[in-house]
């Protein structure tokens, strides 16, 4: 006679058949049940590598009496071939298992635990390490004391530091059983995942397996790297799902630093083991995207050599990738030095990304005869182009090259690393005033951050001729060459003109006795002049922390005075104009804004200033734009912003309406930031300056 001890109440065959469901109910075994279930959970695969719901519809699933008063179990046919065994026994000196009791495990039984040891070719577990837990549910023995029927919740852990195996066991059993598949295992692998890029997010998927629904409660993430997962989509916490149905995560990865980074998205349920686990994991690597590449200044366009001048209401083609040093591919912008000589008419230019359209913005303004450049940050299209636009008149055009931001790595295996931009307090570095330049002279400079001063590539300066005796330009460069045959500001007599420039610097590597190499810069006029140069910002080499990396966007109007937008009326003397741009082009990692700011007709001449607002800092020493009485006149200008991702403009003198547009924004790369915030720290900062010697 068959001798049967089960709990009564547990898991009642069909006790749930007429609950309505979520899910589509596919055709499963029939009871008695013979069935492995296995959730590999945070084992990562040691010993079982596939979770999965065994039954004789997928795969082989065996059942008999092992040992004394003991069960074995097989499952074959699995994906790949694979195998499962498992063995449990009483503990010893106990002939029999009770129903409704839970035994501690281990890998072979002992007096006061039972056995549990599970083992998939090839992978076993060393017994004496191997430990867990089982609750009996349904026992049956014959008169002869073996098994004939056997129903258990399992917990396996092959090793003290393994993760979890858990389950469900039916032999010549009819109580229902909770089963539920993941996808993907053992692990969600997002693989290499680049800091600061796109974080995709991947789909973990839940399907209910087994004869008895399941309810998914609350879910979160687990483990010391907790804080770099987060789930974007839940669609399985609060649902009860009928058998054959499935529900679905959205997880993605957070990249802030280089490593390995391993986490569990945990979903609470109505197993035995109260939770689903499923690992996840990723490595987060640095990359060039947004660094900044300085190059020795190179000409890309002159139309007064072949083209012939740009005419009204028309754009010209420049092919920029693959020309002066740009590499042909993972560009995203070009730093550009423009001029305008010799135009018909009040005018300006636009430059924008070869495939759109003329954009709302200017990259530089000027009057009919001008002679004056400007720096010009621009998005390079997909074809590796740009487009220079005329509004008004005839102008020609002269175009140099002195730098680009990546946007892929395909350029690190030929040029390394690129730099980050480093904030600075503006400084002034020279003011030759009193004593003006030479027609023909060269002045050069070396600037002293201190022991990070070898990590400096490039300087950002204004650089500004004051009212030079003939018209002119000034070129300027690493000094460790010839003087370049480009220009770097262009000036007519009598006027004050500044320009915005990404200088390349020299080394110096013993400088008035400083224990480091400094970086230098020279700067040559060709007519006689007074010049002032402001320090505003340091691209390095991208070992310093802290550095800001550049995301280009089409040329975007953020400010006009004239219409309202982003601001009202004109700036009145002494006036300080906070300006807040809009969300979508300042973002909550926006540090800086590229911009060309416009200042129109102001009625006398005046100095404009921008700073960052709200940081508590006072109005800098230094000027941006130089306005003459009536004019239309641009600079590029890197406008740092404060807290409330803002600026501050004020205007010296008379009154003048603003313009501003933006051509990118540099944000802080999370893969060298000390912070999650910078709070107004400048990590770079002038201890001297002086002449190379």
């Amino acid at each position: 006679m068959r001798k049967i001890r089960t709990i009564l109440g547990a898991l009642v065959a069909g006790a749930c058949a007429s609950a309505v469901l979520p899910g589509v109910a596919l055709a499963a075994p029939t009871a008695p049940y013979t069935v492995l279930t296995v959730d590999v959970g945070d084992a990562y695969g040691k010993p079982v590598k596939q979770s999965g719901v065994y039954d004789g519809t997928n795969s082989t699933v065996t059942g008999r009496a092992y040992a004394t008063g003991g069960v074995s179990m097989g499952a074959s046919g699995l994906p790949g071939g694979a195998t499962i065994a498992m063995w449990i026994t009483p503990p010893v000196g106990q002939s029999a298992f009770t129903a409704g009791q839970t035994y501690p495990t281990r890998g072979s039984a002992d007096a006061t635990r039972a056995g549990l040891n599970i083992s998939s070719a090839p992978d076993g577990c060393n017994g004496a390490d191997a430990y867990g837990s089982l609750t009996v549910r349904e026992v049956a023995y014959d008169d002869a004391g073996a098994a004939t029927a056997f129903a258990a919740a399992y917990e396996f852990h092959c090793s003290s530091n393994a993760g979890a195996v858990t389950g469900e066991l039916r032999w010549n059993s009819s109580l229902d059983y909770v089963g539920v598949t993941a996808f993907p295992v053992p692990v969600l692998d997002f693989g290499r995942v680049a800091i600061g890029g796109t974080m995709d997010t991947r789909a973990v998927i839940l399907t209910v397996k087994g004869t008895a629904p399941s309810t998914f409660d609350a879910a979160g993430i687990s483990g010391a790297n907790r804080s770099s997962f987060e789930v974007v989509t839940n669609e399985c916490s609060g649902k009860t799902i009928a058998p054959g149905g499935s529900c679905r995560f959205l997880v993605r990865p957070k990249a802030l630093r280089w490593g390995d980074y391993t986490a569990n998205l945990e979903v609470a349920d109505n197993s035995s083991y109260g939770k689903r686990v499923v690992p996840m994991k990723f490595t987060a690597y640095d990359t060039v995207i947004g660094m900044y590449y300085p190059l020795p200044p190179q000409r890309l366009l002159d139309t007064r050599t072949g083209q012939g001048p740009l005419g009204a209401n028309s754009a010209t083609e420049l092919q920029v990738t693959g020309r002066g040093g740009v590499p042909a591919s993972g560009v995203g912008s070009v730093v550009l030095n423009v001029t305008v000589t010799g135009p018909t008419a009040d005018s300006f230019l636009t430059l924008f990304p070869s495939t759109e359209s003329v954009p709302t913005a200017s990259s530089i303004n000027f009057p009919a005869g001008w002679l004056g450049s400007n720096n010009v940050t621009v998005k390079v299209g997909p074809d590796g182009k740009v487009m220079i636009y005329n509004r008004n008149g005839s102008t020609h055009v002269v175009v140099d090259v002195v730098g680009f931001y990546a946007n892929s790595d395909t350029v690190k295996s030929s040029l390394g690393w690129g730099g980050q931009y480093q904030r600075v307090e503006p400084t002034r570095l020279i003011d030759t005033r009193p004593n003006t330049l030479a027609a023909g002279q060269t002045i050069s400079s070396y600037v002293d951050f201190g022991p990070a001063s070898p990590h400096v590539k490039a300087l950002v300066l204004n650089i500004t001729a004051v009212k030079p005796v003939k018209a002119g330009f000034l070129s300027a460069w690493s000094g460790e060459t010839a003087v370049p045959t480009s220009s770097t500001v262009n000036y007519g007599a009598g006027k004050v003109v500044p320009n915005l420039a990404f200088v390349q610097t020299g080394r110096c590597t013993n400088c008035n006795g400083l224990p480091y190499a400094v970086p230098t810069f020279s700067i040559y006029t060709s007519q006689v002049t007074d010049l002032v140069v402001d320090l505003l910002g340091v691209i390095d080499d991208g070992s310093l922390p802290d550095g800001l990396r550049f995301t280009p966007l089409s040329p975007t109007r953020i400010a006009d005075s004239r219409s309202g937008l982003g601001t009202f009326g004109a700036l009145e003397a002494g006036e300080i104009r906070k300006i807040t741009p809009p969300s979508t082009v300042a973002t909550s990692d926006t540090r800086v804004l590229a911009m060309n700011v416009t200042a129109v007709s102001p009625t006398k001449d005046t100095v404009l200033t921008v700073w960052p607002a709200d940081a508590g800092m006072a109005r800098p020493g230094v000027s941006n734009l130089n306005p003459a009485a009536g004019q239309i006149v641009s600079n590029a200008v890197m406008g740092g912003l404060g807290p409330q991702y803002a600026f501050n403009v004020h205007n010296h003198t008379g009154s003048v309406h603003l313009v501003a547009d933006v051509v990118g924004r540099f944000y802080l790369y999370s893969g060298t930031a000390s912070t999650t915030a910078l709070a107004g720290r400048q990590p770079l900062a002038v201890r001297g300056t002086g002449t190379p010697g």
